[in-house]
């Protein structure tokens, strides 16, 4: 079996939370060749998703991408020698800075700059990374791109139950996240599988209660 027949996945932010997890899905998915990218390709939790379970035929690949770095996502699909082409991407990387929620009052600059570079910057290096690859692939799926034959959209995963998501949660006044990472990320996969151009492409979703946010 090659790479051609199978469907490949590419995750960013796979080391924790909802990117660990949806690596985990699609590896349980027969003939599945999931290229997840971690900031440390030498971190402890490497070796944790090399041992995931693996359904028929799939496969993990992990990669290098710092989403603050532009130059990562290019030199990440470099080299990528045996991938030729790539079905669906979800730009799962982002966060809320290292202090996490801070009151407007009080943000710095560089801490907002921090977090623009991360959460819109990264998603667009990734996307001009990726494309090539995209464009080869017969059924094109991306969370965080744009072109007319590809299928893109935004998501909200909901306030979700990662470390992350509960210190933010506590920000609130809530004792922990209220959505699990299974619920969160099922909603996710589904909206990936069922996705069109007419119903779903351009749009952005609370994927939690699957209703469409205005933007």
């Amino acid at each position: 079996m090659t790479v051609c027949d199978n469907t490949v996945v590419l995750v960013t932010g796979t080391s924790r939370g909802i990117g660990r997890t949806l690596v985990e899905t699609f590896l349980l998915r027969p003939k599945h060749t999931v290229i997840a990218s971690v900031r440390d390709t030498a971190a402890d939790y490497v070796k944790e998703l090399e041992a995931l379970s693996k359904a028929d035929g799939s496969r993990l690949q992990l990669v290098k991408i710092e989403s603050s770095n532009s130059g990562d996502p290019a030199a990440a699909i470099k080299d990528l020698t045996d991938i030729d082409h790539i079905d669906v991407v979800v730009a799962n990387a982002g966060g809320a800075g290292e202090k996490g929620v801070i009151p407007l009052d009080v943000v710095s600059p560089e801490i907002m700059t921090d977090v623009f570079t991360v959460n819109a910057l990264g998603p667009l290096a990734l996307y001009q990374a990726v494309k090539p690859l995209l464009e080869k692939s017969h059924a094109p799926n991306a969370i965080h791109s744009a072109n007319k034959d590809f299928i893109a959209f935004a998501v909200h995963p909901g306030l979700v139950q990662t470390e992350s998501g509960n210190k933010s949660a506590r920000a609130m006044g809530l004792p922990q996240a209220p959505d699990s990472q299974r619920r969160s990320v099922d909603s996710i996969l589904g909206l990936i599988d069922n996705a069109t151009r007419e119903t779903t492409s351009g749009k952005f979703f609370n994927v939690i209660d699957g209703t469409e946010i205005p933007w």
